[in-house]
């Protein structure tokens, strides 16, 4: 079999396998997935963790990706990391981007019409929010910044998740609210659990704690705890995030789903009592305080002065 040949089947089997797991692919490298919580808000049976913190509308947003590609393969990560994805031939455009993810939203949940309440299924169908997290890393598609620039002209507020290891990208983006994944306390411990692509992306995650301290728009360090695995040491995190003087840390749970139970064990999840007894001790090592926290996501919220205010 010749290496284009090759090339061609790898793609297409990854492409199977996504849309097994529920993705919807969007133009040429974009991804469409609706969550859990979408599910269950849709019909009015509760919202997630980003709703109580945030205020976003579970059965309104929109989880994309702008692309598969990722320099890491997180031991908790919960997409099948073990297939390279390839660089694509050409870029969609920001315009294309977000009209193909808000038709692919719209298919995705029209299976709901019959069984949710028509007017959240209505609501449903005009996204308020996108959340810029699905798989891969987004800083690593080019256009990010008009990306993010058309999906608020379209009136939607903005979250983008990033692993940090583009720092040049991070100083470009101004989404409504910027996460950065933090998920250990050395470069040791994040060779381990991050499983970098390649060498110095420590040094880069770094120089991005120091670009979140002056962004303009609110931020977010994300750390999500692997028992037995990087849940130590709560002193070194809050050395690093203190780099960074975010408004927020969001701490959680890992969970024991999709591909990262090939990797880890159910006994990797921490607790939510210990997820609260770790964010007290870097809050405390911070100056921060515990905002809120939900028991059901096993995920603690810490800001400065112990309140959050809504975007929305």
């Amino acid at each position: 079999m010749s290496r284009r040949r090759q090339k061609v089947r790898e793609i297409t089997d990854f492409k199977s396998l996504l849309k097994k797991q529920g993705y919807s692919l969007a133009g040429k490298h974009s991804a469409v997935k609706t969550c859990l919580w979408l599910g269950r808000a849709i019909k009015g049976e509760g919202e997630c963790y980003k709703s109580h913190f945030y205020g976003i509308q579970s059965h309104r947003c929109l989880q994309m990706t702008p692309t598969l590609m990722c320099n890491q393969k997180c031991l908790h990560c919960w997409r099948p990391t073990e297939i390279d994805v390839p660089m694509p031939d050409g870029w969609d455009s920001p315009v294309e981007i977000v009209g193909s993810c808000i038709d692919s939203q719209r298919k995705l949940i029209s299976g709901f019409g019959g069984s949710a309440p028509r007017e959240l299924w209505m609501e449903g169908n005009e996204p308020g929010h996108v959340a810029i997290s699905l798989s891969g890393e987004p800083t690593l598609f080019p256009h990010l910044p008009e990306l993010i620039e058309e999906f608020k002209s379209k009136g939607l507020t903005t979250f983008v998740v990033s692993n940090g290891t583009v720092p040049a990208m991070m100083e470009k983006i101004n989404p409504s609210q910027l996460y950065m994944s933090l998920d250990a306390p050395d470069r040791q411990t994040y060779e381990k659990v991050c499983v970098p692509n390649s060498p110095g992306l420590w040094e880069r995650i770094n120089e991005s704690l120091d670009i979140l301290r002056n962004k303009d728009t609110r931020t977010v360090i994300r750390i999500t705890l692997i028992k037995g695995v990087n849940m130590f040491n709560p002193e070194a995190y809050a050395e690093l995030i203190s780099k960074a003087d975010p408004d927020y840390i969001e701490v959680k749970a890992y969970m024991h789903l999709g591909f990262s139970r090939k990797r880890l064990p159910r006994e990797a999840m921490p607790s939510h009592e210990e997820v609260l007894e770790f964010s007290a001790e870097v809050a405390e090592y911070l100056g921060y305080q515990v905002a809120d926290d939900v028991e059901i996501s096993r995920v603690v919220l810490l800001s400065k002065d112990g309140s959050v205010s809504h975007l929305i």
